[in-house]
């Protein structure tokens, strides 16, 4: 029977809720951009949004679907970077949101011995808690990169915290 602890059950309460936050972010901010801007580079040294969306996907699939959920590798990461278009807006969010909603059920099945045990993904050595923490940043590094070429792209605040006090003081 599988082992589930308060703190593995904690850990991965906490990991989805910053992984689920991320996505109607990126979401909001594809809605703002046009099609061609979805596919715009900031300059050659960069990538679009819809090369960034892909990439996640990618990445979540890797580390996660196939790395934690034991599914096979099957994740062509140059063709993310080459894309410069061919996916429509409602495309890349269809998939992100696929992949997350996956990934997210293999979290959430994981149990103790699954998060403990180590496995190589994509050439390094993690355990399962390493690969949700490496996911759970990377998913927030590369929406930080979305809005802020979307903020860039649509000079507009995104509104990300416009329901929370974020002078609010801590309760200690």
């Amino acid at each position: 029977m599988p082992m589930h602890s308060p703190l593995s059950a904690d850990f991965k309460s906490q990991s989805l809720h910053y992984f689920h936050i991320n996505t109607p972010r990126i979401t909001r901010c594809v809605d703002l951009l046009s099609e061609a801007e979805v596919w715009q580079r900031p300059n050659a040294s960069s990538n679009s949004v819809g090369n960034l969306i892909l990439h996640l996907c990618g990445n979540i699939r890797q580390y996660i679907i196939s790395g934690l959920g034991r599914q096979p590798d099957t994740r062509e990461r140059d063709a993310e970077f080459s894309a410069q278009g061919g996916f429509s807006k409602k495309y890349l969010l269809q998939k992100l949101e696929e992949t997350v909603q996956e990934a997210a059920k293999v979290i959430e099945s994981a149990d103790e011995a699954n998060l403990l045990t180590e496995r190589v993904v994509q050439g390094f050595t993690l355990t399962g808690t390493g690969i949700v923490i490496h996911v759970v940043e990377h998913y927030s590094y590369h929406a930080g990169q979305i809005a802020f070429w979307t903020k860039l792209l649509k000079d507009k605040d995104l509104g990300f915290y416009s329901t929370s006090d974020l002078n609010a003081k801590n309760e200690i």
